[in-house]
């Protein structure tokens, strides 16, 4: 089994990600190695690196010796900002996504969307792979989506001037999950932007109606006669 993550570091740190150090993708790695090795026989843990800091593939061979990684260092430079847009720079990202998405369990940040992208790609090769990732900070997201909103579904009394009150029923339109227990979000009954328990919700799911077309009983009876 190779096991894929991608680190993705250069222009988003410090303007719309924060910087995570290898050990924190390792960390749930290695989590996905020992329930795996519940099942099966594991000869050599596996690892596809894929990132746009090219000195990460060294520094995690030092700090994981146990572990062989994969990974294209070539692809790393071509991605960073001086070689981003250029063809061999293209046919690099486009293969990490390949790679990352042929996978059952993908390691990254959702913040970006050659994460996002590969985990899209992810749900096309199995009946329900939502679930089979783990993002270090956003949860998923596309650009022009919907609102993504939540229902509490149990009341919540403030702790601090950053939480925010919850009742059952509330809707809270979602900004993140920070990953400590707590998520961000508006409840919008009270316009009122804050933290809340993030067990003290559940998803709100939107439903249309979709028209019957009963066009198409007509067309397959002409058919059958």
């Amino acid at each position: 089994m190779v096991e894929p993550v991608h680190v993705r570091r250069t222009d988003k740190v410090g303007t719309e990600a924060a910087f995570h150090p290898i050990e924190e993708y390792m960390l749930h790695v290695e989590e996905q190695f020992q329930h795996l090795a519940r099942r099966v026989h594991i000869d050599k843990k596996r690892v596809y690196l894929a990132t746009d800091d090219p000195s990460l593939l060294q520094e995690a061979k030092t700090k994981y010796p146990e572990y062989e990684f994969i990974s294209d260092n070539s692809i790393s430079w071509s991605a960073g900002l001086h070689n981003r847009y250029t063809e061999n720079s293209l046919r690099g990202v486009i293969l990490d996504i390949y790679f990352l998405s042929q996978t059952d369990f993908l390691v990254c940040t959702f913040s970006s969307q050659v994460c996002r992208v590969a985990y899209e790609i992810m749900q096309t090769l199995h009946p329900d792979a939502s679930s089979y990732f783990y993002s270090l900070d956003d949860i998923y997201y596309f650009g022009g989506q919907n609102a993504h909103n939540q229902i509490a579904i149990y009341p919540h009394q403030p702790r601090s001037s950053e939480d925010i009150p919850l009742e059952p029923g509330d809707v809270i339109g979602v900004a993140g999950n920070h990953w400590d227990g707590y998520s961000k979000g508006i409840n919008r009954k009270m316009g009122r932007t804050g933290l809340y328990p993030s067990y003290k919700v559940k998803e709100k799911i939107e439903t249309v109606k979709y028209p019957t077309y009963p066009e198409a009983d007509k067309l397959l009876n002409a058919q059958n006669k």
